[in-house]
């Protein structure tokens, strides 16, 4: 075990379940040493509603990530997700002064210049994303510094949540004893585990498909394109179900996970499952083909949903590579047949990958969340590193000269 400055722990705090995932920094390596999860009561379709339920649900999976993991947890990377995130397309101009030679300092202006739109007084910006720069007139850049120019231009995604959900989120946290690194969008979390190098460059669609919401993000040319949040998910399958059938929500969800598929084409007239009363009812047989056609229409209007919110975007010309189904509704049988039939491009479920240690326990794509949290987490943190690095070694070398100064004087 490393010092505790070389743990990172992300914190999902879903609509379903709460899931802390601890790491541990090795070299360029991420391990994974810790895992906990407790269902989530607090909140619905990805927001805080009851404050003290949702602390209790942190404080419990902590622990047992903690116990795992056999460290202590102070800090965490939370993930945010929800109906009220939005997110939108800015660019910024400026002029390079002097020299002509872009610095880190017109890289910031440039940004700044980008990001200074009007934003309501109830929401804040969670992210701020560049996706390009523009060098005169030479597009495509990613790191401007150091070129030539006269001109330097910056196209950037900012995402905006509900100030409110938000400090409910940090305010949870620290309620359960958790200092917050950061704020991550669950759908840009997810996208650190999930997809490869490759599929962002050529450009494909993460779809997160949650408890309450389902979070959507558009990557090509390796830059983000476009994020959405749509507040349906697999709870709303799992109501659809207690409506349909008639049965206890609890027992509803165990049919789904047991029974459920999406495909009714595929289940025989012939299979049969058993559905409890409620209210003290005898339990029924019902035909597994029933269960199908009430969970078949719920998942393809949410895929015709997000498939109408691609192309109002405008965005459908950079899904290349195909979509990528992540988040524990994604593992509903006959999930990726309908993405592939509603969106006609090829489909695969994304599970965690680029990291070690406890390999097989968040193998599933229920954890592609609380993982990429922590490769979110990881990427800041050696950065950080680095940035404490380097301004060491200014002052190092500003003190050796002054004592060297004072040596010549003395």
């Amino acid at each position: 075990m490393q010092g505790q400055e070389d743990i990172v722990v992300g914190l999902d705090i879903g609509t379903t379940k709460i899931c802390a995932v601890v790491g541990e920094l090795s070299g360029n390596d991420i391990n994974i040493i810790g895992i906990g999860t407790h269902p989530s009561i607090g909140l619905r379709k990805g927001v805080v509603v009851n404050i003290e339920s949702t602390v209790e649900s942190i404080k419990k999976a902590v622990e047992d990530a903690e116990l795992m993991a056999g460290c202590e947890i102070t800090s965490v990377y939370a993930g945010i997700a929800g109906g009220h995130i939005t997110g939108f397309n800015s660019r910024g101009i400026i002029a390079i002064k002097g020299s002509t030679e872009i610095t880190q300092h017109d890289v910031d202006r440039v940004v700044d210049a980008a990001r200074a739109v009007a934003i309501p007084m109830d929401r804040e910006v969670i992210h701020v994303l560049p996706q390009e720069f523009i060098v005169d007139d030479q597009t495509g850049i990613l790191n401007p510094v150091g070129m030539s120019a006269v001109r330097l231009e910056a196209k950037i995604h900012i995402v905006t949540g509900a100030v409110t959900s938000a400090h409910n989120i940090v305010k949870c946290a620290n309620k359960a004893g958790l200092d917050v690194c950061d704020i991550v969008l669950e759908s840009l979390a997810s996208s650190e585990a999930v997809l490869s190098d490759d599929e962002k460059e050529l450009g494909t669609a993460l779809l997160d498909l949650g408890g309450g919401t389902t979070d959507m993000a558009i990557f090509s040319g390796k830059n983000i394109k476009h994020t959405f949040v749509l507040a349906l998910g697999g709870n709303n399958l799992t109501n659809d179900i207690a409506i349909g059938l008639r049965a206890p929500l609890a027992e509803a969800e165990k049919i789904k996970k047991k029974y459920g598929t999406c495909l009714s084409s595929s289940v025989s007239a012939d299979d049969f499952i058993d559905v409890p009363g409620m209210g003290g009812r005898k339990s029924r047989k019902l035909s597994r083909q029933v269960l199908a056609e009430i969970l078949e229409p719920r998942t393809e209007e949410i895929f015709s949903l997000i498939r109408r919110e691609i192309h109002r975007a405008g965005m459908g010309h950079f899904i290349n590579s195909g979509i990528v189904l992540t988040g524990g509704s994604s593992l509903l049988d006959g999930v990726t047949d309908i993405a592939e039939s509603i969106f006609q491009l090829p489909t695969r479920m994304g599970k965690p990958q680029r990291i070690g240690g406890l390999v097989d326990v968040v193998n599933n794509p229920m954890y592609a969340t609380g993982v990429g949290l922590v490769l979110f987490g990881a990427r800041n943190h050696t950065a950080e590193k680095k940035f404490r690095i380097r301004d060491a070694n200014i002052f190092n070398r500003v003190m050796a000269r002054m004592k060297k100064w004072f040596k010549d004087i003395i």
